[in-house]
């Protein structure tokens, strides 16, 4: 499995996590066969440099607007503003989506910003490839 995200909306994604540092912040990714068309950024309810979670009314939102434009949910957005781009501990206890790609954003080295993916089966992270592609 594999995630294709256009420059633009990987452009959105570190403009999101940077206007929300030093807490997390997070989001859907929508589209069609592995690739992302949408960006939906959402509240971290919990405003916390640790670990989010978005709020019901938004997380509907979002997915009744995939559902309107013929598009699926592909993956769950978050950024890290101070820890690596790898799911933590925190990250595979709510990691509960199956066959959906949980994306992190770190902006922990600024001249390094890391956008990995991974996929979780069985409570383990596998990574997935991740490809930014030409708008």
């Amino acid at each position: 499995m594999s995630l294709a995200i256009p420059e633009n909306i990987a452009a959105e994604l570190l403009a999101a996590a940077h206007a929300h540092a030093p807490l997390e912040t997070c989001g859907l990714l929508a589209g069609t066969a592995g690739r992302v068309t949408k960006f939906y950024p959402l509240t971290n309810a919990d405003a916390s440099p640790e670990h989010f979670s978005m709020l019901p009314a938004e997380q509907f939102a979002a997915i009744k607007d995939m559902r309107k434009s013929g598009t699926q949910m592909l993956g769950i957005w978050h950024s890290h503003p101070a820890s690596p781009a790898r799911m933590s501990v925190e990250d595979l206890r709510l990691a509960l989506t199956p066959d959906i790609a949980y994306v992190i954003t770190s902006l922990a080295v600024p001249q390094a910003v890391a956008l990995r993916a991974f996929i979780v089966r069985d409570g383990t992270p596998e990574e997935m490839e991740v490809t930014i592609i030409k708008n």
